[in-house]
């Protein structure tokens, strides 16, 4: 029986979601911003919009940011140092985005969510239609979690799981999620030298679970937990996910022709699929 390629699969994806982390957007010695990082994957976006491909991005950064203007070194911060850092920071980021999208004649819309604002009636609906609006509308959508007004106890905590339920309320095809590591390993690799890539999981995540990291850095939040949790999301939803190394952005472009790197989380949608589950 001929082995399925799924990786080859993921060349006919059309709507994509790309998450990428604030500790891929900021330099690690400074903490000040990577521009250069933040100027690649624009134009990358650019790029794949030039393929036929509808994307939105999923970007943090904005309270690290804000934390750096503030010039506050200390963490963690209180809440409400949070919140003015993302206030400060949020605003930043938008206009670095629309500078340099602009330079390639697109145009960057920003989609602030709370998990609180997800749980209220027709709040979904209007975000699924707010962003197919959007997109009709020939811009990328640039979605964060609304650091600014989310009570401390109700909030996503990562945006691998807000990138995840973008996925779900966009009807996105693929979901690339960006980070410092190259994929899921069978073990913490930094503790391990003969660690594993897994190149490819498909079904159920249990022991998946055990074997994710759940480090954090200075600047992000999560680590490969909240990772295999945002493809648990995607999965059952029948998206497929792909982990991938932030270092080396054309792996997107590998990623979208069909060419393996990093880790993937083959969809197995689930009968009756409820996003509401996953926002408790």
């Amino acid at each position: 029986m001929k082995q399925i390629d799924y990786w080859f699969s993921l060349k006919n994806k059309k709507r994509i979601v790309i998450k990428i982390g604030s500790s891929s957007l900021i330099h690690k010695n400074t903490g000040a911003i990577n521009y250069n990082k933040i100027e690649k994957l624009t134009r990358l976006i650019c790029d794949l919009k030039n393929m036929g491909k509808e994307v939105i991005l999923v970007s943090s950064g904005a309270v690290a940011i804000g934390r750096k203007e503030l010039k506050i070194k200390k963490k963690p911060l209180t809440l409400d140092e949070k919140q003015a850092c993302a206030a400060i920071g949020q605003s930043t980021l938008m206009t670095i985005y629309s500078k340099i999208f602009k330079e390639y004649n697109e145009k960057a819309a920003q989609v602030l969510i709370t998990k609180i604002g997800l749980q209220m009636d027709h709040c979904c609906e209007n975000i699924s239609n707010t962003i197919e609006a959007l997109l009709k509308l020939d811009t990328v959508p640039i979605a964060n979690e609304n650091d600014t007004v989310s009570p401390e106890e109700i909030v996503f905590g990562d945006n691998d799981t807000l990138s995840a339920i973008i996925s779900v309320l966009s009807k996105a095809e693929l979901l690339i999620i960006l980070t410092d590591i190259d994929g899921l390993y069978t073990e913490d690799p930094h503790l391990n030298k003969d660690a594993k890539l897994i190149d490819t999981v498909v079904g159920k995540k249990p022991k998946l679970y055990k074997i994710a990291t759940n480090t954090t850095s200075d600047v992000g939040t999560g680590g490969m937990y909240t990772k295999v949790k945002a493809s648990e999301i995607v999965n059952d939803a029948g998206i497929d996910m792909v982990v991938t190394n932030s270092n080396n952005l054309n792996n997107i472009l590998r990623i979208v022709n069909g060419k393996r790197s990093g880790t993937l989380f083959v969809a197995n949608k689930k009968e009756n699929f409820k996003l509401e589950k996953y926002l408790k």
